[in-house]
């Protein structure tokens, strides 16, 4: 079990409930709490939609497979939270490599807690 002072790890979460990889391969790690409700990734991707009541997006599902990767790439890579860096990381759950937006340009995880 992991030290309550240690920061989580973003390659586990949700890996708890989450469906078999080989059936989802990729997640979203969303960083809700920065999301300021620009709209961008529900413009973008039908996974996304904007919660009227919030004020911020909101994903129907977090777990997907590649029919659903391309609009959720997009998605993340519209997203003008953090600067422009996103809060919207698609993940590779076999390699815990992050797909988009991948700031870095070698797939470490971008969540910035």
């Amino acid at each position: 079990m992991a030290d309550e002072d240690e920061p989580i790890d973003p390659s586990e979460i949700g890996e708890q409930d989450a469906p078999p990889v080989a059936e989802k391969p990729y997640k979203i790690v969303f960083e809700a709490n920065k999301c300021f409700g620009a709209g961008k990734c529900a413009e973008v991707s039908e996974n996304w939609k904007m919660d009227i009541s919030t004020g911020i997006a909101k994903p129907e599902t977090y777990f997907f497979d590649e029919s659903e990767l391309d609009h959720n790439v997009s998605a993340a890579e519209a997203c003008p939270a953090k600067k422009d860096v996103g809060v919207i990381h698609v993940v590779d759950r076999r390699s815990n490599e992050e797909i988009a937006p991948d700031p870095h340009g070698d797939g470490t995880l971008s969540v910035d807690w």
